[in-house]
């Protein structure tokens, strides 16, 4: 009975010494997976047969890891049948969730900025003047229409003088020759003088009446002088800068070609992005999106696309994405913003945390929790996977939802494993 019992306890001291070996080799095996992993993620300007190397390395390795899991499993089994107290030495302690049911949604999340149709500069109607007077300044709200800027009109004004002075002298004259057309007219009808004088009259009339006439239009056109004097604002909106002052020349852009008063409107705002071309088929007119600004410190707003460039930029290897955004004091033209995007959603379906979904050689797999009697096993399930997004793996098939998934302490489990929760 004594030697039974030596002997039981030799052959489990034996069957630990090989049980921590093979513990150690799998610790050595998982530190080069980890190693080969950090070494292609950190190579991505490396060749491609180095990266075909490592890749075959990893296959390589993930083998010798299924090998030696399989080895730890029957010393596992051996362990228990030798000595069933040992048994709960070689529990995993792991940590476990309930896989819900929920909708799943996929983002593409692209930076842009924020633009307005409703911006421009202030420009003069003519070839623009002195500044005489400003009468806004930034920050301040105008209205479309509004007075901005008085040009120096001196000039203008004396050539309006001077079309008014010639017109009075035309029509001065004017009036002399019909007065004297008329007599000549009916003293011919008398018969007396001549037919020449008649038409000679008729002509001066006509001709100081055409004069009249061009000196009237040049009144016209000295008084519309003036008034380019006047600069008013194109739109309505906030006067965002004044780059010139009293004295200089206004033209509507500075010598840089900065404008010398720019106007932001309130409303018609919207994000611009540079899509990239690989998303072309997945980004379309009416998709919904989300707006992010950082700065407001406000929810993201909700918009669509209403805009979807017609070709790639050459260059950028992308296509301009608009929607359009709420009329906000805390929006700013040329703010950056976040757009996502949504491409994909999915109702009521079953999403695991990214970091529990492993591969092999064949299968993507999770590890579920499965309760025999009062003991608690790790079972192996075959996975089939959707999109990824914010952390989660949709999965397309596999699980149905209900089922207590592994999140911690899955890298060292193996299927059929006994298992306690830890809290």
């Amino acid at each position: 009975m004594l030697n039974e019992k030596t002997n039981n306890i030799m052959t489990t001291k034996m069957i630990n010494i090989q049980f921590m070996k093979k513990t150690l080799t799998v610790t050595a095996i998982i530190a080069s997976l980890t190693l080969l992993l950090v070494s292609c993620g950190g190579g991505a300007k490396d060749e491609k047969g180095g990266i075909t190397d490592m890749k075959t390395e990893l296959e390589k390795l993930k083998k010798q890891k299924n090998t030696l899991d399989a080895s730890i499993r029957s010393l596992e089994d051996k362990i228990r049948k030798a000595d069933p107290n040992a048994a709960a030495n070689v529990q995993k302690l792991v940590s476990i969730d309930t896989l819900r049911i929920q909708d799943f949604t996929h983002y593409i999340e692209l930076q842009g900025k924020i633009n307005t149709d409703q911006m421009g500069y202030v420009a003069p109607t003519g070839q623009g003047g002195l500044v005489k007077a400003i009468f806004v300044k930034p920050g301040q709200k105008v209205g479309k229409g509004q007075l901005l800027v008085k040009l120096d009109d001196a000039l203008a004004r004396q050539g309006v003088v001077a079309a008014q002075q010639t017109t009075g002298q035309l029509k001065a004259r004017l009036a002399q020759a019909q007065t004297i057309y008329e007599r000549y007219e009916n003293l011919w009808k008398q018969n007396i003088g001549a037919e020449i004088q008649v038409i000679n009259a008729k002509a001066d009339v006509d001709a100081l009446a055409a004069q009249l006439r061009a000196a009237q239009a040049s009144v016209g056109l000295a008084q519309e002088q003036v008034n380019m004097s006047n600069v008013y604002a194109g739109l309505s909106g906030t006067v965002d800068q004044v780059n010139v002052r009293v004295g200089e020349f206004f033209t509507g852009t500075s010598p840089d070609r900065k404008p010398q008063i720019l106007i932001v409107g309130s409303t018609d705002l919207k994000i611009e992005v540079n899509v990239p071309d690989n998303y072309v088929a997945r980004v379309k007119k009416g998709d919904k999106v989300k707006v992010e600004v950082a700065e407001t410190g406000r929810p993201a707003f909700e918009s669509i696309i209403s805009s979807v460039g017609a070709s790639i930029d050459p260059t950028t290897r992308s296509f301009i994405t608009e929607a359009k955004l709420p009329s906000d004091p805390l929006l700013k033209p040329n703010q950056t913003a976040i757009m996502k995007i949504l491409d994909y959603e999915s109702k009521a379906a079953v999403a695991v945390p990214v970091n529990v979904v492993q591969s092999d050689e064949k299968n993507k797999y999770v590890y579920v929790i499965e309760k025999t009697g009062d003991k608690m096993v790790a079972r192996k399930k075959v996975v089939t996977v959707g999109e990824t997004y914010n952390g989660l793996t949709e999965i397309k098939s596999g699980l149905t939802g209900g089922e207590l998934i592994i999140t911690e302490g899955y890298q060292t489990v193996y299927d059929g494993q006994s298992v306690t929760v830890g809290k």
